[in-house]
């Protein structure tokens, strides 16, 4: 896998799990870890923490351009 992939691939992740948030968020769903209910204001602060490391991850990914170098 080279290093654009790689970038490419971590950045969706972490933009899928921002979109996931913001539906939490918007639509009111309950989420609960080992029966406590967590907060509406942790959605805010994964969503803003996941929008930021997907924008850096396709970032970086655009500027590095094609890379034919393997990390492996």
């Amino acid at each position: 896998m080279n290093r654009q992939t790689y970038l490419l691939a971590t950045a969706t992740i972490f933009a899928i799990i921002g979109l996931l948030h913001l539906a939490r968020i918007v639509f009111g769903w309950e989420a609960l870890i080992g029966g406590w209910a967590v907060p509406a204001w942790a959605s805010w602060l994964a969503l803003a923490v996941s929008a930021i490391l997907a924008f850096w991850g396709f970032r970086l990914a655009l500027r590095s351009g094609p890379d034919t170098r393997s990390w492996g």
